[in-house]
């Protein structure tokens, strides 16, 4: 360990709590930490350069679940259960814009689209069939119907002509939210070591040993919350789950504005500075984006290109302009895994997808648990 006195005394000694990963989940944690313990010293160990997960790789979504996906949890999930995981999700985004407010994170309640390929016409009737049923299911949450049908006003090709609409569904801006809340942390006197990966911990009756690949210290209490990456350090049933996502180039006059789900969900679109940013394709290859690598594949990325090229955009000249992928940790159930695993280890993970509108809410109840 090549530390000097000074940086083994100010960072890495009397360490209260020790948060790993430094995501929407690791962020919130810390900041409820502090309202808790105010004399705590708490840090946060971070892998990456930046967070490494999906919590500055998201597509922004401000989202809840479309109505095949409602419908589908309820094929494995009971009612309950899925009302319960909406009314989470709900309070979580609720509880994102109180934290940093609506203008910080460029919050837009635009609306999220459910948009049905030719071929699923069976899939869209028995949605529209089972609307009014999920209407009334949700209408405790939001007061109001919450989905209804509107018309194929945006020009997309080779899909139904009607949409499903969710009123209450919007966006945001993630770098903002993840610069925000990154700058809230440090204000409130809490550290993030970057670059900076856990390789092992054991606990002592007192405290938890943690070894990286830079040192080793001591922490009283040790708080996981690396989601996707979680099968690294945990037995805890979380799968990764890469999403890969383009985004082209400024496209003049864009008119489309909101958030798109597509084919059950698998590929998702949004307007932001003139562009659209563009994900999915998961279900091309499951077994191959079971994993934590950040990169992108040729089948998903000309996939996505093809489906900008023929409903998205069929009329319209693009280019693309970046890509990248992002981590997601997932499982059987959509419930998320917040616990403690010990005395002084306790973990918040597997989002299942839904970081943006439940990490907040994750984070709070992960620091409740100490």
């Amino acid at each position: 360990m090549n530390l000097s006195y000074w940086e083994y005394k100010t960072w890495l000694s009397n360490v209260d709590f020790t948060i790993v990963g430094s995501g929407i989940v690791g962020l919130n944690c810390a900041l409820q930490l502090r309202k808790q313990y105010p004399a705590a010293k708490i840090i946060l160990l971070e892998k990456g350069m930046l967070p490494q997960g999906a919590s500055t790789k998201n597509a922004g979504f401000a989202c809840f679940g479309s109505l095949s996906e409602i419908l589908d949890d309820l094929n494995t999930h009971s009612e309950q259960e899925v009302t319960q995981l909406i009314k989470r999700r709900y309070e979580g985004l609720q509880l994102l814009r109180e934290t940093l407010g609506d203008t910080t994170i460029d919050f837009q309640q635009l609306g999220g689209y459910e948009l049905f390929t030719k071929e699923d016409a069976a899939l869209y009737e028995s949605c529209l069939a089972e609307k009014d049923t999920i209407n009334q299911l949700l209408k405790p949450i939001f007061k109001d119907a919450v989905f209804s049908q509107v018309e194929n006003k945006f020009q997309f090709q080779q899909i139904q002509s009607n949409y499903i609409f969710n009123q209450f569904e919007g966006q945001i801006d993630t770098g903002k939210m993840m610069h925000a809340l990154l700058q809230k942390v440090l204000s409130n006197d809490i550290q993030i070591l970057n670059s900076v990966t856990v390789e092992s911990f054991s606990e002592s009756e007192n405290s938890v040993h943690i070894q990286t690949n830079h040192f080793d210290f001591h922490t009283k209490k040790l708080l996981i919350a690396t989601n996707g990456f979680a099968s690294q350090l945990l037995d805890e049933k979380v799968k990764p789950a890469r999403a890969q996502v383009l985004i082209t180039k400024p496209i003049p006059d864009l008119q489309i504005k909101g958030t798109f789900h597509l084919d059950k969900g698998y590929y998702y679109f949004r307007n932001i500075d003139n562009r659209i940013l563009f994900g999915g394709g998961r279900n091309l290859d499951f077994k191959g984006e079971e994993t934590t690598e950040l990169m992108q594949t040729k089948l998903i990325q000309q996939k996505l290109e093809e489906l900008l090229k023929t409903t998205i955009l069929p009329n319209t000249n693009f280019e693309i302009e970046h890509r990248w992928s992002g981590i997601m940790g997932v499982g059987s159930q959509k419930k998320a895994i917040v616990k403690p695993l010990s005395n002084h280890v306790f973990c918040g993970v597997r989002l299942g997808g839904m970081g943006v509108a439940i990490g907040s809410l994750v984070g709070k109840e992960l620091a409740a648990l100490v």
